[in-house]
């Protein structure tokens, strides 16, 4: 299993809105524009479609074979979500982001979970979340003990580190809170694991995931006894282990690690 495409599926930024089944969602339009959504984001994302450039209605109907109105639908969803512009003279390119953008976009959900953290703690927190939390973080140990960490091992670290950080924004109990976390992981690379598949190589990976798990741990006991403060430190502590691999993700050359990285332009 490619720990890449795992990512890819767990990550907001890379994947279609898991929106409930509707009729809406069901009909054969629909359905186009959420392959050609999908379709065009791998293609951005591996550079098929380079940062900088415009993007061509005709070409990508003749490419992905599917009439312009569910192109039209697709490109739009990819401007929300960031990954597009639109043009002064009408049309798309793809975006570029500056090393800034995305640590601020990492700043922000540290700050959005540090908050969340401690209004759990402060407001307490419906029990079953804190059980579902500790299970989680137990399938994170069990990935951890071993001594080194094969893909397969990354591949279920992103999916539980994900859960995790979601029971955490459910936690506060605030729903304009929950909206706001929602959006922002939406952003480029900035959701929980957005940087972790770029250490998979790394010799000091399984270390940074065992400082990441104890500050898991460290925030839920927080929670549990009620230290508001505390647990806000701790999670705006955690975004900066992301810092740090943004920082490395840039400086590894090898792009099909991470092929969206091509898209952060490094600070002068």
């Amino acid at each position: 299993m490619n720990v890449y495409n795992t990512y890819a599926q767990s990550s907001n930024f890379l994947t279609m809105s898991s929106e409930p089944s509707s009729p809406a969602n069901d009909n054969p339009a629909h359905s186009q524009a959420v392959r050609a959504q999908m379709r065009l984001r791998e293609m951005i994302l591996a550079a098929e479609l380079p940062a900088g450039a415009r993007i061509a209605e005709l070409t990508l109907v003749d490419k992905l074979g599917v009439s312009r109105t569910p192109i039209r639908t697709a490109l739009m969803k990819l401007e929300q979500e960031g990954l597009l512009e639109s043009l002064t003279n009408g049309g798309y390119a793809v975006r570029t982001f500056t090393e800034r953008d995305v640590s601020d976009a990492i700043e922000l959900r540290g700050t959005l979970e540090g908050l969340a953290a401690r209004l759990a703690a402060e407001r307490g927190c419906a029990p079953v979340l804190l059980v579902e939390a500790r299970e989680c973080l137990s399938k994170i140990d069990q990935l951890l003990a071993t001594g080194s960490l094969n893909e397969d091992a990354f591949s279920a670290y992103v999916t539980h580190n994900e859960e995790f950080h979601a029971l955490l924004g459910e936690m506060a109990g605030s729903d304009v809170l929950r909206r706001e976390w929602e959006r922002v992981i939406g952003l480029p690379f900035a959701s929980p694991s957005g940087f972790v598949v770029s250490q998979a190589h790394s010799p000091q990976a399984r270390d940074m995931l065992i400082v990441a798990q104890d500050q898991h741990r460290q925030v839920l006991q927080a929670i549990e006894r009620r230290e508001g403060a505390r647990a806000e430190a701790i999670m705006r502590e955690h975004s900066r282990l992301a810092q740090r691999n943004l920082s490395e993700a840039l400086r590894n050359t090898d792009f099909n690690q991470m092929p969206g990285v091509r898209l952060i332009r490094r600070r002068g």
